[in-house]
């Protein structure tokens, strides 16, 4: 009969800086290569291979091979909202030099929370959605109900009929199978920004159409000369 849960085992596997740097960046859902992550870790690959061998056999990575490469990713959206709350439960890191505060204010401005868009351009998108009454169910603002960050549970957010043609003129396109309109708290804004698939197929259309691109190395996102007027046309930002 198991007995209660044992935290402490997933606390061990965060509780190495090199293994948190592997895992932060795999939070935006992309696969990475180990020789990618071993250099996110500052790390040999053979120091990265045993990091990555226990970040699978406690369920936070998975592997996809295709010939001789190996691909790495997150479990699933769970362990980004693990990420997520353990990012916003930290504290910062000193900026000791303009590189790092720039980083850190590209993060704020745009970035992935997993598979969707996080920050300031996050928030601006879903505020957008509800102002124009094609997003319906909540204002975007955090409720006193939500948790500091990750997953709300509270707010029954919905596409309205304009919402949905609106998602259809956009081209943006739903996943089959997965809830079409969930909402995190972002950690910086401490307001809702839209995940489910919907975040997603949003993210991913602004991708295709080139208005935003994701940064090399982290979860920030820079909005491309044509994205910058798309995104002033589409969403008023």
């Amino acid at each position: 009969m198991p007995g209660d849960t044992d935290i402490a085992t997933v606390g061990a596997l965060l509780g190495d800086e090199r293994r948190c740097r592997i895992l932060l960046a795999l939070d935006d859902g992309r696969a990475l290569p180990a020789s990618r992550l071993a250099a996110e870790a500052g790390v040999s690959a053979a120091t990265a291979s045993s990091h990555l061998g226990k970040l699978r056999e406690g369920g936070l990575v998975t592997v996809e091979t295709h010939g001789r490469h190996r691909f790495y990713r997150l479990a699933g959206p769970h362990v980004g909202r693990l990420l997520e709350a353990m990012v916003a439960l930290a504290p910062p890191r000193p900026v000791t030099s303009l590189r790092e505060g720039t980083r850190a204010r590209a993060l704020r401005r745009a970035r992935t929370c997993y598979d969707h868009l996080a920050g300031e351009l996050g928030v601006g998108i879903m505020r957008h959605l509800v102002d124009a009454g094609l997003l319906a169910g909540g204002d975007g603002r955090r409720d006193p109900a939500d948790p500091p960050v990750g997953f709300g549970q509270d707010v029954d957010y919905r596409f309205t009929g304009a919402g949905d043609a609106w998602l259809d003129d956009l081209g943006v396109r739903l996943a089959p199978g997965r809830r079409a309109v969930r909402y995190c708290v972002d950690w910086t804004e401490q307001a809702h920004h839209l995940s489910g698939a919907a975040g997603a197929g949003i993210l991913a259309r602004l991708v295709e159409l080139d208005w935003v691109r994701r940064a090399p190395k982290d979860r920030a996102v820079t909005v491309t000369d044509a994205g910058r007027a798309g995104l002033a046309r589409t969403f008023g930002l």
